[in-house]
């Protein structure tokens, strides 16, 4: 019943994975997968075959029962299937079961045991597989699980970002650190990237704005969770949609190409990036001399045994700042991590010729 490949969906854009956080029931995985596949935008069904819960007692899903189901629903739907596997043995069952996809958790990433485990258990396979960020803010261990499953062979890599723990964090489940996500597809900008909004967000309120976000950011798709009955869900109730809510969502959505086909918005877009490199480079220069200046400074505090924190002195040139900023267009946020920097690097400075 499928009309393409794996490799069309692979490279097709943008990519569309939706389907229940769990599988709970054949009836509800097979009526769910059957509205979206009314679709013509949705190609891959996801479902929690094994659920890694933080404490024990909840819903940890069916198990292998449910790798049935799925076979159902390419035999029904024509959709591709992905799950999210945990060890060795998973992948072993999600091959078995003719599974399309794999994906590394978040709480899986994080362990480089677990990742090689897995790795070593996908040598000889040519399933694509998928890699969510680590729970914790840490791109190294993003990366190293990237570099471990393309160690395997694994040739079809793509990454999901999906959100980072935060103490404290209100707005989001998971905060989303887009500067971290950004990072890493720049690094890795030849292997799609998924935006995950239902475990970033964590309630359906604020799912299409997150989704919004990394499309205009240049994302290749979007994973987000669907159940046909999302109040009655088993697992993370909240955050999941039904089907015929995802249809409106993405016909909403303004998809955005990242790449410029018309010559003349190119010529006028590179004229304005031209003014953004000399800029720059006048910014560069100026930080340089500051810093020249701090150095003098520097060696002032050394020979009268004054110290380099002078912490009155900060606080006025943060007020300073802060006064300024909002009528030049600039928000306190960026003006304060902006200046934490050049404050961190200046007593870098000062700490040298201090041990000098």
């Amino acid at each position: 019943m499928q009309k393409k490949t794996i490799a069309e969906v692979w490279n097709k854009r943008p990519i569309i994975i939706a389907g229940p956080c769990s599988a709970e029931t054949e009836e509800q995985v097979l009526q769910t997968a059957q509205q979206l596949s009314s679709s013509n935008n949705i190609d891959i069904f996801r479902a929690g075959i094994w659920k890694p819960r933080t404490r024990p007692g909840q819903f940890e899903g069916i198990g292998k029962e449910a790798l049935l189901w799925l076979k159902k629903v390419k035999e029904q739907t024509g959709l591709f299937t992905t799950i999210e596997v945990a060890t060795a043995k998973q992948v072993e069952e999600a091959l078995e079961h003719n599974i399309d996809i794999l994906w590394l958790g978040s709480r899986t990433t994080v362990n480089p045991f677990s990742v090689q485990e897995i790795a070593d258990a996908l040598k000889g396979c040519n399933q694509p597989v998928l890699i969510k960020n680590p729970i914790n803010p840490d791109i190294d261990l993003w990366i190293g699980a990237v570099e471990r499953i393309a160690n395997a062979g694994i040739k079809q890599i793509g990454l999901i970002h999906r959100g980072f723990s935060a103490y404290g964090n209100t707005t989001y489940r998971n905060s989303p650190m887009w500067h971290l996500a950004i990072e890493m597809k720049r690094r890795y900008f030849n292997l799609p990237f998924i935006c995950d909004p239902s475990h970033i967000g964590g309630r359906r309120d604020i799912l299409a704005n997150i989704a919004q976000t990394s499309i205009n950011l240049g994302y290749d798709g979007i994973m987000i969770e669907a159940h046909i009955n999302p109040d009655d869900a088993l697992s993370d109730a909240q955050q999941q949609i039904t089907p015929t809510t995802l249809h409106t969502l993405l016909q909403q959505i303004i998809w955005r190409n990242e790449k410029i086909d018309n010559a003349d918005i190119s010529y006028i877009i590179e004229k304005m990036r031209l003014q953004i490199n000399h800029l720059d480079d006048e910014l560069m220069e100026i930080l340089s001399t500051r810093m020249k200046i701090v150095e003098e400074i520097g060696n002032y505090k050394k020979q009268h045994d004054i110290t380099i924190l002078q912490t009155n002195r900060w606080n006025e040139i943060l007020e300073r700042a802060l006064l300024k900023c909002e009528k030049l267009g600039l928000s306190k946020e960026f003006i304060i991590k902006y200046l934490d920097a050049i404050h961190m690097e200046s007593i870098q400075h000062q700490n040298k010729i201090m041990n000098n």
